[in-house]
């Protein structure tokens, strides 16, 4: 098997991951912030590391402002109706994944106006569009990358602009956190993250950066082991965004793969999966029958490729490629239909390849086979 979906999840991981994981579950008898006893406070000592190590990456000097949840969906729901109210005025972009298009869809139903800005000639944002754009605008929502074609949004410049006008600026870094340097200091008000993707982590992890200045109102409401006697929700950070019991053997396992990918250099990281994705690019290009998706000369891309075979439907050419040759990947919209309406393959979808830090060059030499083979009838 050749594993090359990474943008869905990261596989494998390293080995320091399931081992704290297996290790969190085996020796610590306890949650955090629920109770005092010697469990309770081993678990909190994971999760005060795992926020802290979270907190570097992203140059954050206070650890308590990265709150932790379920996936990289919830932190951004979490923002989204946290921040938003009926007449705000939010700018978004073309690319952004469903857990961004459907809470705002949501929201414009109950009043949000909702502006998306146009990609460029030369890139995936219109700068100038943004800028035209951001008088009166509450928020900017932004993926960092699109999980379709890996395009790279640029974010820094988007928020200097946005910090002209007053306009918070909230991040998708689903799929760049851990794979793509990304700073709070750029002017980020909200960085939302997955924890099983670039950082390395288990499913089932993931969370958010809010900055000092903004306060975002919880989505969910409940225990915290923090001011039981109170009715009214805590109102400081983490806790107000953490009701519920924490998932400290994922939580662990997080911790693991952001100390691996901290370790390693995001640098590093970043250069061997591009370096990967520019092979596998380069000889599709060339290839009679593949059409690539979403490339444009100079832009920058994370280690993300979509394409189509021409007269091929791209979930049968995806199901071929995993059958006949072993290759893993993903076919389809990817969640991200405005995505394929920018590219126009809304009714074909693409065939995505998405290697990791662990892919191997003869695994991708080995694809490229595969995909030659594919467009020469089998």
């Amino acid at each position: 098997m050749i594993y090359l979906d990474n943008a869905a999840t990261t596989w494998p991981k390293p080995k320091e991951v399931a081992e704290a994981v297996a290790a969190c579950i085996e020796a610590v008898p306890g949650t955090p912030g629920r109770g005092s006893h010697q469990g309770a406070r081993q678990a909190a000592r994971i999760v005060f590391e795992a926020r802290e190590e979270i907190a570097a990456l992203f140059d954050v000097d206070d650890a308590t402002r990265i709150a932790f949840c379920g996936n990289a969906t919830q932190a951004l729901n979490t923002a989204l109706f946290g921040l938003l109210q009926p007449g705000d005025v939010v700018l978004t972009s073309s690319w952004e994944h469903n857990a961004v298009v459907r809470p705002l869809h949501v929201l414009e139903q109950k009043g949000v106006v909702i502006r998306k800005i146009p990609p460029s000639q030369e890139g995936p944002l219109d700068l100038r569009a943004l800028e035209a754009a951001l008088p009166g605008a509450k928020a900017l929502v932004l993926t960092h990358a699109s999980n379709v074609t890996g395009a790279i949004l640029p974010i820094r410049e988007a928020a200097a602009l946005a910090a002209r006008h007053g306009c918070l600026v909230l991040v998708d870094a689903a799929q760049t956190a851990g794979v793509e340097e990304i700073q709070a200091s750029w002017g980020l008000h909200v960085i939302a993250f997955a924890g099983h993707k670039g950082l390395l982590g288990p499913q089932g992890t993931g969370g958010l950066y809010v900055a000092p200045q903004v306060s975002v109102k919880p989505l969910i409401f409940g225990g915290t082991g923090s001011r039981s006697e109170e009715r009214e929700q805590p109102s400081f950070y983490p806790d107000c965004l953490e009701s519920g019991t924490l998932n400290t053997p994922g939580l662990a396992g997080l911790l693991a793969g952001v100390r691996f990918v901290r370790a390693t250099g995001v640098e590093k990281i970043r250069c061997r999966e591009s370096g990967l994705a520019e092979k596998l690019r380069a000889a599709l290009r060339d290839m009679q029958g593949i059409s690539m998706k979403g490339e444009k000369q100079g832009q920058l891309q994370t280690a993300v490729l979509s394409f189509t075979v021409e007269g091929m439907d791209s979930n049968l050419a995806a199901l071929w490629l995993e059958e006949k040759a072993g290759i893993i990947c993903r076919a389809g919209l990817h969640c991200a239909p405005w995505a394929h309406e920018a590219l126009g393959t809304l009714e074909t979808g693409t065939i995505r390849l998405s290697p990791g830090y662990f892919n191997t060059d003869a695994e991708i030499e080995a694809a490229i086979k595969a995909v030659q083979q594919l467009t020469q009838g089998f």
